[in-house]
């Protein structure tokens, strides 16, 4: 890094921590996180190379620094509380209340789901009842639920939409069949078909060899002009600008502000904030550097379409 890059973001500082803790304690963490969360550290981790012994320092301290300002005092585990709860009020009641407080045991395994293709959730969930369809959707995660819906058969999806409106309680039969359904997906996961971004793949080689790409272009936009049209969506992409000269990155770090760059750059990998934080003078660096520190968590979307404006 630069003298304007010394200190790592929160992102690559995560990475380092999780590196430097060995691999079944990052294991543990990385359980932890959301899907989106565990692919951006993941994507970090995974490009980073030559750190710094001052970049570690300064990650394992702020992780220590954010540690002691904890009170040392934890809630109560599940076990603790059912333990108690038994006691108190007894078996039946203890598991309803334990219930109301956690949500139904049901939830992590959904929660595995997430890795899961919406569409072959789809496909899986359209052989089932609509009742069914119903208690799935309203246990899975938000994001992937409306995926999952709108790949669901089109005459389905209002009266499965309709029906989660109106579900108040799953009564403990039905939770028995979910549960063995989620259990044939979990088990099925692996057989998934495994998506390919082809897209991306073709504009990533035609960004490599630029004295042809023009007339390869052409030349596929003769064949297939609508997939063409995403592939040159896709090689216009916010990494390629870890590859320009000093120049063109200087003349749009001029014309983007530092509002923008500060969202854009969330998550985004190492060698395209670098490369844009070098073109900037160094106060002006330091200054986007800590807008990035004092900001709080932006949404994907958001990110997705700053990173587009610029």
């Amino acid at each position: 890094m630069s003298e304007a890059t010394s200190v790592p973001n929160r992102l690559e500082s995560a990475a380092i921590v999780l590196l430097s803790m060995g691999e079944e304690r990052a294991a543990d963490v990385l359980r932890c996180l959301s899907r989106e969360e565990l692919l951006e550290v993941t994507q970090v981790m995974s490009r980073m190379g030559g750190i710094k012994v001052e970049e570690v320092r300064s990650s394992l301290q702020a992780f220590f620094d954010d540690y002691r300002e904890q009170s040392g005092v934890h809630g109560a585990s599940r076990t603790y509380l059912k333990r108690s709860l038994d006691l108190a009020l007894g078996a039946d009641i203890a598991d309803s209340v334990l219930n109301n407080i956690y949500g139904d045991a049901i939830r992590p395994k959904m929660a595995r789901l997430q890795w899961a293709s919406p569409k072959w959730l789809a496909e899986r969930l359209s052989q089932e009842h609509v009742q069914m369809q119903t208690v799935f959707l309203v246990f899975l995660p938000p994001g992937l639920a409306s995926q999952v819906i709108a790949a669901l058969p089109a005459a389905n999806r209002e009266r499965v939409l309709l029906n989660m409106a109106r579900l108040n309680e799953v009564d403990c039969e039905l939770l028995m069949e979910l549960d063995e359904l989620v259990e044939r997906c979990l088990d099925s996961l692996g057989l998934q078909s495994t998506s390919v971004a082809g897209v991306r793949q073709v504009a990533e080689i035609l960004n490599r060899v630029p004295d042809r790409r023009e007339k390869m272009v052409e030349l596929l936009r003769a064949q297939d002009a609508e997939i063409v049209a995403e592939i040159e969506r896709s090689m216009y992409d916010f990494f390629m600008l870890s590859r320009q000269t000093d120049e063109t990155l200087l003349r749009i770090v001029e014309e983007v502000p530092l509002e923008q760059w500060a969202i854009a750059l969330k998550g985004v990998e190492p060698e395209v904030r670098n490369a844009v934080l070098r073109a900037m003078p160094r106060r002006q660096a330091q200054t986007l550097d800590d807008m990035m520190r004092r900001a709080g968590p932006v949404a994907r979307s958001r990110i997705e379409q700053v990173r587009q404006e610029i």
